[in-house]
């Protein structure tokens, strides 16, 4: 296959990922890839990581390394096999008919590594079940919370609820959009699977410490870090488009934004966090961690709709340049394909 021909199918197949994203969700539990790789990652979790801590040990960190490399391995290579056999449907079936069938196929496989959708509802819910208005309560808000995030939401104030649900929305807008599609549209479907993979295992085993009864603080350390080279790029992404979508890409907007992002501890989370709070001009902090924009206001309830908006333009405007790539693609495609 062409370049422009795989091109042209790659976009459209992303374009037709986020369309099944917003009109269908996610698939049904027992067909989701990324639930796979979780319950491999929590197979394989309880057999490296130790309950107790050593330190230092190396041992763990081998066999968390040696585990992680095996799921990606197997995740890249199923998604390399199917992907290659979705791009040989053209020949057999002719150039627009295969072209159309593999691009649909292939936006079927890739919705699953993104979840723009879901994130969304989750985090819009969190407000809901804040507001009295709407039967909701402090105690319903860090129930729904915690269906987020893995802190302790048990004594968290009102405002910290907010604070966390507008972190969440923008670390994941990351992680579960921006990420996902600039790594298929490097790499392809395999690009984006090993991205998802990398992230899952993030979020399970990259703790610095105790979590669900087992030590990750060498057994995680290989998790933590493949994460965070995956995501280095992507992040400061998803950061210049809140930044460009918000229209504050100015010079002294971008250079706050570079002072404010390196407060947390993670190299990459801080950067869409920051540009948020600073686009909101909230404050955001996880208490005795970090704090963003410190000068900024406590967060209100029409702040998480804002925030919802931000993250709803990144996505859209995402939408638009994939259109202009399919259809610039395409346009090659029928200059082939008329006499």
């Amino acid at each position: 296959m062409s370049l422009h021909l795989e091109l042209g199918v790659s976009a459209l197949a992303l374009l037709l990922a986020l369309v099944i994203d917003h009109f269908l969700g996610e698939p049904a539990t027992r067909w989701h890839p990324v639930v796979g790789m979780g319950n491999y990652l929590g197979w394989a979790g309880r057999r490296v990581a130790p309950v107790t801590a050593t330190d230092p040990d190396y041992k763990r960190f081998w066999l968390g390394a040696m585990a992680w490399l095996a799921g990606a391995l197997v995740v890249v290579v199923a998604a390399g096999w199917v992907q290659k056999g979705l791009l040989l449907l053209p020949d057999a079936l002719g150039i627009m008919p295969g072209n159309l069938l593999a691009a649909l196929l292939l936006g079927l496989m890739l919705k699953p590594m993104l979840a723009w959708a879901m994130l969304k509802r989750e985090v819009l819910a969190v407000e809901k079940a804040l507001n009295p208005e709407h039967g909701g309560s402090l105690a319903a808000g860090r129930e729904r919370l915690s269906w987020l995030v893995s802190r302790d939401v048990t004594h968290l104030t009102e405002t910290q609820v907010r604070e966390s649900a507008i972190e969440t929305l923008a670390e994941n807008l990351n992680d579960s959009v921006v990420a996902p599609i600039f790594w298929f549209l490097l790499l392809g479907l395999p690009g984006a699977a090993l991205y998802r993979f990398a992230n899952t295992a993030d979020a399970m085993w990259g703790y610095p410490g105790d979590y669900k009864g087992r030590n990750w603080q060498w057994a995680g350390k290989w998790a933590a870090r493949a994460d965070d080279v995956l995501s280095w790029m992507p992040a400061r992404i998803t950061a210049l488009l809140l930044a460009l979508v918000g229209r504050f890409c100015t010079r002294s907007f971008m250079a706050q934004l570079r002072v404010e992002a390196c407060r947390t501890p993670s190299p990459n989370s801080g950067w869409p966090m920051a540009a948020m709070a600073l686009a909101l001009d909230v404050r955001l902090h996880k208490p005795g961690v970090y704090v963003l924009h410190a000068a900024g206001r406590d967060p209100l309830p029409a702040d998480m709709h804002c925030a919802v908006g931000y993250a709803g333009r990144v996505v859209l405007a995402l939408v638009a340049m994939t259109v202009v790539m399919a259809a610039i693609a395409f346009v090659f495609i029928a200059w082939d394909v008329l006499p």
